[in-house]
């Protein structure tokens, strides 16, 4: 039971003293005039202020409440290295037990998990979410026992009470980390790329030397190995070996006494992309459909253009002079010799063999098709005579024969089932409704895959793989039909890029290929191919084992899933003869980042208050009281500000003046102050 004196005044305070100084003014005035009960009058003003002061006498009824302890056991990943989870559950035992020892004490027990995704340890926003669910008057004290990795210290928190870290971890403790300082998302096919890449040792590192063994693999490939130096940026030329996207993974051995070799290997993924396209168009005549070709090439800012058409074949005898014609000399030996492989795509549109390349360069380009380069052949009625392409060299790499047929009727061009299911046709656009050609060459023998059918479903575009090249048969030269938007048009653009960048190998359009996006630890697996069925697809997680997920079916040819990965690292896949690899998250999470225990980023915040840094292996501190704004912390012992609150459970009121006293008092002091001056 408690007992105070309260003003509860009938006017607002600013009123109340404008009469006090009324009040005052009169008694001086009576003075002044020499009236013999300015003292009357004064005490009647006095209890008429005291009045409208209204005094009161208060009662409360108080219970006290306990303090409350917030103890924080930070449980994240890094606390898990070296002996930190024991001394992390010694010394939480320990306060819990010194803490239900203490009188009028309760605890508050949080535990701080692993942040989502890579998020580290977010210990600030957890102790703000309690102090959210308690009252601020109660908190004697917040004691955190964890390694000192805290991720979200800068996090702006007015603490009602001191904080105190219990440092786990050991002094003699030491870490080797490999951290990637620069790598480009994109990178030229075989052309090198300099990435800077940085090992440190952290902590009580020992001399072992300079240097660091440095393992490099390529989407999972076999490593190679390599000395660097220590405690400095090392340049490092890597040359990706093709398109699309390509893991890299750098890795470091495991070194004796280290705390952990998880922040040991950095994983990164560039995409390969191709420098310039180079292609070769030759053209055996002019005709609409060459322009088409030359528009669609020159369109496309990635590829470099060399175009050679014959306007002056052999056989053509005009009597004009050799030295007056205007014509450039066409360069067969440099081109189809000499510099044959610096071109990605060899293009004949409506070509004849008379006597232009003889029959060594054909055989040449034969050669350069089987070593990994493309020829497409865009037919024309040559093509079925005695002059064909099929006749020379190039015919044992061509993927059908001429019947020496041409059909010269209207059709319309259809996408075979195949063809739906093959990057190159799959999907086009107007479903089918196109325009009609008016002449397709008649071939037989198709190898490789007939994606286009013409007249009386023979077959108009055939594509082929010969050992490490690709070719492919256009068996008519009407694709120009489309582009002048005859009978609607087609889209004979949108055709003929796909197929001028699945011969030149664009990753995009590989007909069959398994592909992995992350997001987070989830990854959407696309499995494409010609099938119409794939089998389940086998994944090796980062630490050996294996699982395996069905593919639904999600478009003509192409098969969809999704995989949740348990934890992040490099992933292998596999489906057929397909496989692919891909990283969930960073090689190295944020936990891992900085390993060795260290009080800095919680420094500013224990110190705010007055609290303190003790290290678990030098002993289990006391805890002791303190009043608050002293200091909290010593050698061996750390403080807790006792706050004695309570709860109010009853408030009585008793009024100094009553009415009928205070009307009493006034009307006495008034009367008397009248008589006595009366009787002067």
């Amino acid at each position: 039971m408690t007992s105070t004196l309260v003003f509860d005044p009938l006017i607002p305070w600013p009123l109340l003293m404008v009469v006090v100084i009324v009040g005052l003014l009169s008694v001086i005035l009576a003075v002044m005039r020499g009236l013999n009960g300015w003292a009357l009058r004064g005490l009647a003003a006095m209890v008429v202020l005291g009045a409208l002061a209204g005094p009161s006498f208060q009662q409360e009824d108080r219970a006290p409440l306990t303090d409350i302890v917030l103890l924080v056991e930070d449980a994240s990943a890094s606390q898990r290295l070296g002996e930190r989870q024991s001394q992390t559950q010694e010394a939480v035992a320990a306060l819990a037990t010194q803490i239900a020892a203490r009188p009028n004490t309760e605890l508050r027990q949080i535990t701080v998990p692993d942040g989502q995704g890579d998020a580290g340890t977010e210990m600030m926003t957890l102790i703000a979410d309690a102090l959210a669910e308690e009252p601020r008057a109660r908190i004697a004290g917040i004691l955190a026992v964890s390694d000192g990795r805290v991720h979200d210290a800068d996090l702006p928190i007015d603490l009602p009470a001191p904080m105190h870290l219990l440092l786990t971890g050991e002094e003699d403790d030491w870490d080797r980390r490999l951290s990637v300082r620069n790598a480009p998302a994109f990178a030229i096919i075989g052309e090198p790329v300099t990435l800077t890449l940085r090992i440190d040792d952290m902590g009580a590192a020992p001399v072992n030397g300079d240097l660091a063994q440095l393992d490099i693999s390529i989407d999972g490939d076999e490593p190679r190995s390599f000395s660097v130096p220590i405690g400095q940026d090392i340049e490092l030329p890597v040359t990706l070996p093709h398109g699309g996207r390509n893991v890299i993974r750098f890795s470091l051995p495991l070194a004796e006494g280290e705390l952990t070799d998880r922040n040991n290997a950095a994983l990164i993924q560039m995409n390969g992309v191709r420098d310039r396209l180079r292609v070769l168009l030759v053209s055996g005549e002019p005709h609409p459909g060459g322009r088409t070709w030359r528009n669609l090439l020159k369109s496309d800012s990635s590829v470099d253009l060399v175009h050679f058409t014959i306007l002056r074949p052999p056989e053509k005898q005009d009597g004009v002079p050799v030295n007056e014609l205007s014509l450039i000399a066409f360069p067969t030996r440099e081109l189809f010799m000499e510099k044959i492989d610096e071109f990605d795509l060899i293009i004949f549109d409506r070509y004849k063999t008379r006597g232009i390349l003889p029959s060594i360069y054909l055989d040449n380009i034969g050669n350069y098709v089987r070593e990994g380069g493309a020829v497409l052949v865009a037919a024309g009625p040559d093509f079925a005579s005695a002059n064909s392409l099929n006749h020379s060299p190039l015919g044992q790499v061509l993927p059908a024969e001429p019947t020496a047929r041409v059909f010269e009727q209207a059709f319309r061009p259809e996408v075979t089932d195949l063809g739906q299911r093959h990057p190159v046709t799959a999907g086009l656009p107007s479903n089918g409704d196109w325009g009609r050609w008016l002449r397709q060459i008649d071939v037989i023998n198709p190898q490789g895959n007939v994606v286009l059918s013409g007249v009386d479903d023979r077959p108009l575009l055939t594509l082929n793989r010969v050992q490490e090249g690709r070719v492919a048969l256009l068996a008519s030269d009407h694709a120009w039909l489309w582009s002048r938007g005859y009978e609607g048009g087609g889209p004979q653009l949108e055709l003929l890029r796909r197929l001028a960048h699945w011969m030149m190998k664009e990753p995009e359009l590989e007909e069959e290929a398994l592909t992995a996006n992350a997001d987070g630890q989830s990854m959407r697996i696309t499995r494409r191919t010609l099938d119409e069925t794939v089998p389940p697809v086998s994944i090796t997680a980062p630490d050996g084992s294996t699982s395996q997920i069905t593919l639904e079916p999600a478009g003509p040819g192409l098969f969809e899933g999704n995989y949740q990965g348990p934890e992040i690292g490099l992933y292998r896949l596999e489906n057929g003869d397909q496989s692919a690899v891909i990283g969930l998250g960073p090689a190295a999470p944020r936990e891992f980042i900085q390993t060795i225990a260290d009080a800095e980023a919680l420094t500013p915040i224990t110190t705010a208050l007055r609290g303190g840094t003790i290290r678990i292996e030098d002993g289990m501190p006391r805890l002791r009281n303190v009043r608050a704004g002293r200091p909290a912390a010593g050698r061996g012992w750390l403080g807790l500000t006792p706050r004695s609150a309570y709860e109010t459970r009853d408030v009585r009121q008793t009024a100094i003046l009553p009415p009928w006293l205070v009307l009493l008092l006034s009307a006495f002091f008034i009367t008397a102050a009248w008589l006595r001056e009366g009787r002067r």
